[in-house]
């Protein structure tokens, strides 16, 4: 099991380039379900969780060449039903087949996912989704099971913005017979990518990127061709790391309008940016002060660079309350942090970081989820000494060779294989 060796001490320097995002490249492999013929998406990351989706496709029927981060999808007329266990246990995205196998084959047989292990992620409003489209679904020996003549427009109101059920509804509403209004959809920037890479293929969608979206089924989609937008969360990890060893980073190949908030909030805590229109440089900082944060749905501060944040708040003059709305086991990372001599409390769902900056000292620490890892790493850029990050497996679903990208800007990371 490979680790990843950090020394610190250094201020980053130079450019770097964001890849592809996961989390968009995840929903398009799906989608591209819903039409036969051959799907080309670029900008595709090189990642753990990309080979377990092409897994699954290919255990569907599908024909993948994925290379030079391009993904080629063949699309078969008929496909496979069945997501197996084997394969579904290895990522909680994998539920997004669901919703194209009873649009395009009227069943499927999907295993219950898993995933990194930051709370109980409910699929329920997944299943209310496409019942409420018409699918007869059960429970069964860890698989849902469902059935269905054909999908027929409906009303699907969410009880709070899930990223993943719109996503599910919006594919097999696309090919649903009649009109499907989603309210209180999710709004982040992977769901506005998807709205477009279906409209391509011929679907009918409205709304996306507000909290309501209709669409107008139609008989049949087309294979088509997509380039897959910038990884935000990637992005403001390395724009964390730059800021975090008061380094001169240019982040390149991103959209800030995807991260305003967050950017909003380290603005506010004194770091110096320069903001382009698909860049972000940060600019050499001695010092700057905690500031509070509450993770929530988009536009709001990114649940998934909470842990990064809260290693910049270690750095900073004063203390910061960080309140996690999203998932109710998502400080797993302070047990480690605190370990570096990070100085954290928590109560319920709040966590009160008290700056002090250069006092995380290096030491072998344990990664328990992917934006963890993310996070470990990043104190170790900045931790006396040297740090060890074990677990690795997790960054390696999210990030695409992280620690490539850190150590062309100067950062002295290696990895240890094991």
């Amino acid at each position: 099991m490979d680790k990843m060796n950090v020394i610190s001490g250094v201020a980053l320097k130079g450019e770097v380039t964001v890849s592809g995002a996961k989390n968009s490249v995840l929903a398009l492999v799906f989608a591209s379900l819903l039409a036969p013929g051959r799907h080309r998406l670029t900008n595709v990351p090189a990642l753990k969780d990309i080979e377990s989706a092409n897994a699954l496709l290919k255990s569907l029927g599908c024909e993948v060449e994925f290379a030079n981060n391009e993904l080629v999808i063949q699309v078969p007329e008929t496909l496979k039903h069945h997501a197996d266990y084997e394969i579904v246990r290895k990522m909680r995205a994998s539920i997004l087949c669901l919703g194209p196998l009873l649009a395009r084959m009227q069943k499927a047989e999907v295993s219950l996912p898993g995933g990194c292990a930051i709370g109980a992620r409910p699929i329920n409003l997944h299943l209310e989704a496409m019942k409420a489209l018409g699918a007869e679904l059960k429970l069964e020996s860890g698989y849902v099971i469902g059935h269905a003549k054909k999908l027929k427009g409906a009303n699907i109101t969410f009880d709070f913005a899930t990223v993943g059920g719109t996503e599910n509804a919006m594919m097999a509403a696309s090919l649903s017979e009649g009109e499907t209004v989603i309210e209180n959809a999710a709004k982040e920037p992977e769901i506005v990518d998807l709205a477009m890479y279906l409209q391509k293929m011929g679907a009918k969608i409205s709304g996306a990127g507000t909290g309501t979206i209709t669409i107008q089924g139609v008989e049949r989609l087309k294979a088509v061709d997509h380039e897959i937008i910038a990884d935000r969360v990637e992005a403001g990890t390395l724009i964390i790391a730059a800021a975090i060893t008061g380094g001169e980073v240019k982040v390149k190949k991103c959209d800030p309008h995807h991260l305003e908030t967050f950017l909003k909030k380290l603005k506010e805590a004194g770091i110096r940016m320069t903001i382009e229109k698909d860049s972000v440089t940060v600019l050499p900082t001695s010092s700057f002060k905690c500031v509070d944060i509450t993770t929530g749905p988009h536009p709001g501060f990114p649940t998934d660079l909470q842990a990064q944040y809260m290693v910049l708040m270690t750095q900073g003059q004063g203390a910061s309350v960080i309140k996690e709305t999203i998932f109710e086991n998502r400080f797993m990372h302070v047990q480690e942090l605190t370990r570096m001599g990070a100085h954290v409390t928590i109560s319920t769902n709040t966590a009160t970081v008290h700056g002090e900056p250069g006092g995380l000292m290096g030491a072998p620490v344990m990664a328990t989820d992917l934006r963890a890892s993310a996070c470990l790493v990043l104190a170790g850029l900045v931790a006396k000494g040297e740090t060890t990050v074990s677990r690795i497996y997790h960054l390696d679903r999210g990030y695409e060779k992280l620690e490539d990208k850190l150590a062309k800007l100067g950062a002295r990371i290696r990895r240890i294989k094991e």
